[in-house]
């Protein structure tokens, strides 16, 4: 397995992976618009997204958004999305995304990594197996729609 940060090229594979991750959180399947978000965060450089491969088929990635913390003035990143084929599930592919983030944030000396997912996740004892704690903090958000 390879985990590189994925390229324009790698678009066509990143966009089926991220299909899948959407329709897993109940989304319509919807390939083309797929491919322009993905595309659009790599050109504006709004994200960092890593994929992995078997060879020469996709398996997985994780997409990366950069926030800052006021309160430590340090830059971090959300792991916001994280998908692994289901096919190729429980052979620690997840887990070695998660440490290539981790390593990222080492790398760059930013404040840590924050992962946002759904409360009934099961990955989220990989988290905390990993050394992510729950945060406990009361927190809000808006919807637009």
């Amino acid at each position: 397995m390879t985990i590189t940060r994925a390229k324009l090229q790698d678009l066509n594979d990143l966009a089926l992976l991220f299909d899948g991750y959407r329709t897993f959180y109940k989304q319509d399947s919807n390939i083309e618009t797929a491919k322009r978000f993905l595309k659009q965060r790599m050109i504006k450089g709004d994200s960092i997204i890593y994929i992995a491969y078997d060879k020469e088929k996709a398996i997985g990635f994780m997409q990366l958004y950069p926030l800052f913390s006021s309160v430590s003035m340090k830059p971090m990143y959300m792991l916001n999305d994280l998908f692994v084929n289901s096919k190729y599930r429980g052979q620690g592919i997840g887990e070695t995304l998660i440490n290539r983030a981790k390593h990222l944030c080492q790398s760059e000396n930013n404040k840590g990594l924050a992962i946002q997912t759904a409360f009934d996740n099961p990955a989220q004892h990989l988290y905390e197996r990993l050394g992510f704690v729950k945060d406990t903090d009361l927190q809000f958000f808006w919807s637009n729609t």
